[in-house]
């Protein structure tokens, strides 16, 4: 694959993260420096893909035992159906993370047969506050506000409450709303997806040496908890790289930047030789190599080009095995879903490149050494003229 040289970008090395303590869903990030016009390009892209692109758990059916339609009374509840449907889609559930969940897709149907007796009610004063905390008991999702109140019980109450939760992105008004199986009394209900609340960004001019006709973005996130502003910025990002990429593949050539006084060529060569290497010439458990071997992955160069996701859909790989491996990638300053087609190489022919470069790189080696030892072999070899110059 052929190289064009293009002259250097001014880029952030990392990105400023500013937390405040008493908001925990807010955060602060400031990256600089950018060339001009790339800070307001790059807040304008990761506020959009932030706002409309990301994930999260919401419910988009209640079921309530007895209960037809929106516009019927429940006996014994202070609130009217319209109202306790508000306060259900207040509700905000977070997926959990662990291996066996990574994969599913599908809608879960939350069941609990709400109980509440006089002696409840006697202890709450006569009203008796039902909170998502009394519902929500599946180890799917964890619930982010337990405190939500849902609706308020003056009499003994014995009824049994489902509530549909769905995976989504966006807003999605009831009447979208689509539900496989609906039973007769099944509510549907808007369902609010976005995890993201606001997103602002700004652009200030910053100084790099003595020019100042450079730009510092600044982005501030908040979110509803269901993910972390962290999360939801490197999320962003992650989106807008996998729509990039397919635009990257119209050409079979790639660029190569200058990096001011760094020397490119020698920061090449170490990433290629550490891409080469092996998976069993690096210090792993035996765990952790066998699902890597499992997974038919044998170089460094494989392993960097598999996205942390990807890694956990392994068989039998969790957590802990993929903690030890980005430690380890850490210590080379690799990282897992690297960006490696400025060396030639994607995901689709990341095992042939490899062998290839590797033996390329073997064979130059050889030749050197060879071609070295040949210049050695010169220089002991006697010489016949000069020796029978001092026999004379």
């Amino acid at each position: 694959m052929s190289s064009i040289k293009y002259g250097k970008f001014e880029m952030p090395k990392k990105v400023l993260i500013e937390e405040d303590t008493n908001h925990p869903h807010y955060a602060r990030f400031i990256a600089e420096p950018f060339e001009r016009g790339f800070g307001h390009t790059l807040g304008n892209v990761l506020r959009r893909m932030m706002l409309t692109s990301l994930e999260a758990p919401a419910i988009v059916t209640l079921s309530i035992e007895g209960i037809l339609h929106e516009y019927m009374a429940l006996e014994g509840v202070v609130e009217d159906m319209m109202n306790i449907i508000l306060n259900f889609k207040g509700a905000l559930f977070r997926r959990k993370t662990s291996d066996e969940y990574l994969t599913s897709y599908e809608p879960r149907i939350l069941t609990k047969k709400l109980e509440i007796t006089q002696d409840d009610l006697d202890k709450a004063g006569g009203k008796y506050h039902v909170t998502l905390a009394d519902l929500a008991q599946d180890g799917f999702f964890e619930v982010v506000n337990s405190e939500q109140h849902l609706f308020t019980v003056t009499k003994p109450f014995h009824r049994q409450i489902d509530v549909r939760v769905a995976m989504g992105r966006g807003y999605v008004p009831s009447e979208r709303v689509q539900v496989r199986n609906k039973t007769a009394n099944e509510i549907l209900l808007d369902a609010s997806f976005s995890p993201v609340r606001l997103v602002n960004y700004y652009v200030e001019n910053t100084r790099v040496g003595q020019d100042t006709d450079f730009e510092r973005l600044i982005l501030e996130i908040t979110t509803d908890g269901r993910i972390s502003p962290v999360e939801a910025l490197s999320f962003a990002a992650q989106i807008g790289h996998k729509h990039y990429d397919p635009f990257t593949k119209l050409d079979g050539k790639f660029l190569s930047f200058e990096e001011g006084t760094r020397d490119v060529d020698k920061d090449y060569d170490e990433i290629i030789d550490k891409l080469c290497l092996r998976i069993d010439e690096i210090e792993l458990s035996v765990r952790s190599a066998n699902c890597l071997a499992g997974a038919n992955i044998d170089t460094i160069g494989e392993l960097v080009s598999i996205s942390e996701r990807k890694m956990l859909e392994f068989k039998n790989f969790g957590k802990k095995s993929l903690n030890e491996i980005k430690a380890k990638l850490e210590e080379m300053h690799l990282e897992l879903g690297m960006e490696l087609t400025p060396y030639g190489i994607d995901m689709n022919n990341v095992k042939e490149e490899i062998r290839h470069v590797s033996a390329e790189r073997r064979g130059k080696r050889d030749a050197l050494r060879a071609l070295l030892e040949e210049g050695e072999d010169e220089e002991n070899e006697p010489d016949e003229e000069g020796d029978q110059e001092d026999k004379e």
